[in-house]
């Protein structure tokens, strides 16, 4: 038998899938609604039903494309590298002076290419996973694990918005915007007809007014969001982010991960253009480390920074996880003659303390 403390927490498992649940009824309802009793049932043009169709399937097939993918994408965890081993979780746990544990923590973090700090200073440490936090890496509650690159928790999708999906559910607002806004500009003419009583009172009457009031009040709501996440994406700042700008050694800046707009969109949706609309993975990079703009205070003039590279050095063979960070397609993030600083800050600050940020 089950302890009562597992189906408790099963039990709240399924119901984080409502608000799922009810998008996934709005939507089906809505191509009941647009094709049956608005395309099929009332518009009596058969050019225009045809096209109203055609447009309509194609926007339906990528917001339900971008939709699964976003919820069915598992968030991507810190490698092993960064999870303390067995005898280094013993030893920490071991010692009680901050000191001692100090000196724990920044022998651990000096060959990881780890730059952020806590608001005070102290190397990210997660004593819920026991590793050491990934730079824009945070503990979600919801899931509890850490995410890569963590936006947010999101209970639409029921999963975590990260590195893995953040392109995924970029394109689902973009395509459930479109698919609304498409909705209420076809559909417009038949509720005026109908509201103005222009069309008989048959049961489309009820689907098709309804469809546009759903359909032009999700559009707004939907239009705000994706509107900011753009913003987002341009400033390459996650919803956390945004809140809470990311520390440094020399202090927080909002602006530590903006390599300007164009970079900063390619290392979302990726270099190869074909694949931007499409719901596929093409973010650049590993989720692990990212590309910083330490010295310019406005990252939007490329010609007067200096982006730092997030990778340390990879010379020392014993230590082969440095090697792996840099891709090529982060090296193409840092093209167009700017310099590549492979600076080590796990060791820089003598004064670092533990502080377990959740």
């Amino acid at each position: 038998m089950a302890p009562s403390g597992s189906r408790s927490i099963d039990c709240w498992r399924v119901l984080y899938w409502i608000p799922v649940l009810f998008i996934c009824l709005i939507v089906a309802w809505s191509y009941y609604a647009y094709v049956v009793q608005l395309c099929i049932e009332t518009v009596e043009n058969t050019g225009e039903k045809i096209v109203y169709l055609l447009l309509f399937h194609g926007l339906f097939i990528m917001f339900g494309w971008s939709y699964w993918q976003t919820i069915f994408t598992n968030p991507m965890n810190p490698l092993k590298e960064f999870h303390l081993s067995h005898p280094d979780k013993e030893l920490l746990e071991r010692e009680d002076r901050r000191e001692s544990q100090q000196e724990i923590l920044r022998r651990l973090a000096k060959d990881l290419p780890i730059y952020t700090r806590t608001m005070s200073g102290a190397v990210r440490y997660c004593d819920h996973c026991h590793l050491l936090k990934p730079d824009r890496c945070h503990h979600c509650s919801a899931c509890n694990k850490c995410i890569l690159k963590m936006d947010h928790h999101c209970p639409w999708v029921n999963n975590c918005v990260g590195f893995s999906n953040y392109k995924f559910f970029m394109l689902f607002l973009a395509y459930s915007l479109l698919y609304c806004l498409f909705v209420t500009a076809t559909d417009l003419q038949y509720f005026i007809q109908f509201w103005t009583k222009g069309l008989p009172d048959t049961q489309a009457k009820f689907h098709i007014m309804f469809l546009f009031f759903a359909a032009s009040t999700f559009s707004v709501s939907l239009a705000f969001l994706f509107a900011y996440h753009c913003w987002l994406v341009c400033k390459n700042r996650s919803t956390l982010e945004a809140f809470r700008a990311p520390a440094f050694e020399h202090g927080t800046d909002k602006n530590g991960f903006s390599l300007g707009i164009n970079r900063n969109f390619r290392q979302v949706f990726g270099d190869e253009k074909k694949y931007w609309p499409l719901p596929v993975f093409s973010s650049i990079g590993d989720g692990c480390s990212f590309p910083t703009c330490l010295v310019n205070p406005d990252p939007e003039q490329p010609s007067l920074s200096t982006v730092h590279n997030t990778s340390i050095k990879s010379s020392e063979e014993s230590h082969p996880f440095p090697s792996k960070i840099l891709r090529e397609s982060q090296n193409q993030l840092l093209s167009n003659g700017q310099s590549e600083d492979r600076v080590n800050r796990g060791t820089s600050n003598p004064a670092l303390t533990i502080e377990k940020e959740t």
